[in-house]
């Protein structure tokens, strides 16, 4: 049993629940290394205080478990088989009354979880949230060496985006690139919809790319992560076409400095939310404070958004192992926005950005 596993069977254990019925297709990879993507169909991986785990997944997924490592049972089903069937036959061969289930009551849909009550109707749900939050927010050496390789080819898109700016140009020709090149080094998925914002639109944080050509006097700001090994990055760097004017020049210094000042006090101890604050109070100070409309930045790992949450109410401290954005903007409607994004690993003494493309503020000819 690895790690991972044996930590939350410990507490399946400590806490005398019958079982853990983790259905995440990110939680399951994190607990088996099988990722996959079961659509409507049920994957789960089920943990006992002292029966062995099973595992549960369609019969044309069994080989890709077993190669990804999983030793344990594999209930297999197909499409035409009474799944929950199977599944509360796997669960009764292993104990006689159900008393407690614990859950991931924030991603179990409804439909779900009366299908776990018709099956055992005297048991209680419990959260598992938590305590798997709590583990995978801290990540281990190999994590680390993932997530710095993910971070690494980041670069590379933004890299590949920068020098496909031109007269021209527009903002989704210049994301086929970056996609097509990343795919030649075998990046099959990114981490979300790849963005490219130029001029106006790229005062909205989560804007939509279109067949905007970028002209001179453009911001141009690139959004972008891939999956790498199951891990994601998460990276955001801002251009200029051709010129700025001071106003744009003043913004986009700002931001820099607000980073800046964030990532030097990112270091184990230090409240979470006065990663926030330091950053937050400086574009105050600049006279941005209503333009910058969002936190300061997200855990990432296997998701691209996870814990801790970068908030300036969040009380927490940072705890070596940690990974998360700092990526402070400033958005200014028709005008423009600006925002500069690296994913931060806290290591034992202070923190080491994943990420390194440069952040000095480019005017592309």
């Amino acid at each position: 049993m690895n790690k991972r596993l044996h930590n939350l069977t410990n507490w399946v254990k400590e806490n005398d629940y019958t079982y853990a019925f983790i259905q995440s297709k990110y939680n399951v990879f994190y607990l088996s290394n099988f990722r996959s993507e079961p659509h409507e169909r049920l994957l789960g991986l089920v943990i006992f205080p002292e029966k062995e785990p099973f595992l549960i997944c369609p019969n044309m997924e069994k080989a890709s478990a077993k190669a990804s490592g999983w030793e344990g049972e594999i209930v297999g089903y197909n499409d035409s088989d009474d799944v929950w069937g199977l599944f509360q036959k796997a669960i009764k061969e292993r104990v006689t009354e159900v008393e407690t289930i614990a859950i991931e009551k924030e991603v179990l849909s409804f439909s779900r979880s009366e299908q776990l009550l018709s099956l055992f109707p005297t048991a209680k749900f419990v959260s598992a949230d938590d305590k798997l939050r709590t583990l995978r927010m801290i990540k281990d050496e190999k994590e680390i060496s993932i997530l710095r390789e993910a971070a690494k080819l980041a670069d590379f898109g933004v890299e590949v985006g920068i020098n496909e700016i031109g007269k021209g140009k527009n903002e989704m020709e210049i994301i086929a690139t970056i996609e097509y090149e990343l795919k030649k080094k075998g990046i099959r998925e990114m981490s979300f919809s790849t963005m490219v914002l130029s001029g106006a639109k790229s005062a909205e944080p989560h804007g939509h790319p279109g067949l905007k050509e970028i002209v001179p006097g453009d911001f141009v700001l690139f959004d972008l992560g891939v999956v790498f090994e199951g891990y994601c990055s998460d990276i955001t760097r801002t251009v200029a076409y051709q010129s700025v004017n001071e106003k744009q020049r003043y913004i986009y210094d700002t931001v820099l400095q607000a980073q800046t000042l964030s990532l030097s006090i990112s270091k184990p101890g230090t409240r979470i939310g006065d990663i926030d604050k330091i950053a937050r109070d400086y574009i105050v100070n600049a006279g941005y404070g209503e333009y910058f409309t969002h936190r300061i930045g997200h855990g990432l790992g296997i998701e691209v958004h996870e814990f801790p949450s970068m908030s300036e109410n969040n009380n927490d401290k940072l705890v070596s192992g940690m990974v998360y954005t700092i990526e402070p903007g400033i958005y200014v409607p028709q005008i423009g926005g600006v925002r500069i994004e690296d994913d931060v690993f806290v290591t034992a003494n202070h923190s080491e950005c994943l990420t390194a493309f440069p952040k000095d503020l480019q005017i592309i000819k």
